[in-house]
């Protein structure tokens, strides 16, 4: 069985969870696909809440074992996936997909899925607004925040591989865009 979903990408900092957790606010049939990660657990984080954490090695078991929809190695060692566990368990459900995913992963879910889903980049209003947005989180490292930034100026040459790109230089106006978005996607 194969449902909806909408796919939101962006670099790091260009404001797509907080768009997200918007959206999953305005529309109830909507529900988060938890992804994996190998990274460690941030403060606050919740283990099959905001992600599922797993060890480096698990992660490789699951991958030789086809569990993953898509699978990305963000960062040597740093692996992020969406299990197809997840999309089946909402899709029983009758609710649609979203995510939250790298912008790689995002290409592929929309490759895969190319029917039945939206794809949406969240773009930032500029490379040195992302730097400033990552360094005001207070979250990471300088090291961490310039490999971030570094990895931004890639992403950004993927947008033209999304069904949509809504800029994030007014939040509110982003909103907005990529709630007028999807409700045309859902009609």
């Amino acid at each position: 069985m194969v449902g909806k979903m909408i796919i939101f990408s962006a670099p790091s900092g260009a404001g797509k969870t907080t768009i997200v957790k918007h959206l999953l606010s305005k529309f109830p049939q909507f529900e988060f696909s938890i992804s994996a990660t190998s990274r460690k657990m941030r403060d606050g984080e919740q283990h099959g809440k905001d992600y599922f954490f797993l060890s480096v090695d698990d992660f490789k078991r699951r991958i030789a074992n086809d569990e993953f929809v898509e699978w990305e190695e963000v960062y040597a060692d740093n692996f992020y996936g969406t299990l197809k566990s997840e999309l089946e368990r909402i899709w029983a459900k009758g609710n649609v997909v979203i995510f939250d995913v790298d912008v790689k992963g995002g290409v592929n879910l929309k490759r895969m899925f190319p029917d039945n889903s939206l794809s949406l980049f969240v773009m930032p209003p500029s490379v040195e607004e992302l730097r400033n947005r990552l360094v005001g989180r207070g979250t990471d490292s300088a090291e961490a925040i310039e490999r971030r930034v570094a990895k931004a100026q890639e992403e950004l040459s993927y947008s033209s591989k999304f069904d949509v790109v809504v800029v994030n230089d007014n939040l509110e106006d982003a909103k907005s865009k990529a709630e007028d978005a999807i409700a045309s996607f859902l009609r």
